[in-house]
């Protein structure tokens, strides 16, 4: 009987820690890789690394990023969903 409690003891553990940590990162990496596919040429945007700018250039896996000091090639995955969001909510 004992053992019983302690396999519920465990999935009971499992459960709690599935709905705390594995299923909010799911989705948050779900709503990252939509923000990526949704991008579009003249986007502000803004990196993880903290640089501000507009995208004028897209491939498949890297963007162009257009700052004030000039233009810069970086991946697409550097760039922040909710640093950009909050930018554009902001103005």
């Amino acid at each position: 009987m004992e053992q019983y409690a302690n396999l519920l003891l465990f999935g009971g553990m499992f459960v709690v820690m599935y709905f705390f940590m594995i299923r909010p990162q799911q989705k948050r990496a779900k709503a990252e890789k939509e923000f990526e596919a949704g991008l579009k040429v003249g986007d502000k945007v803004i990196t993880k690394s903290g640089l501000h700018g507009r995208i004028s250039e897209l491939a498949e896996r890297t963007i162009v990023l257009e700052t004030m000091s000039g233009k810069l090639k970086m991946e697409r995955s550097a760039i922040s969903l909710e640093l950009s969001k909050m930018a554009n909510e902001a103005k």
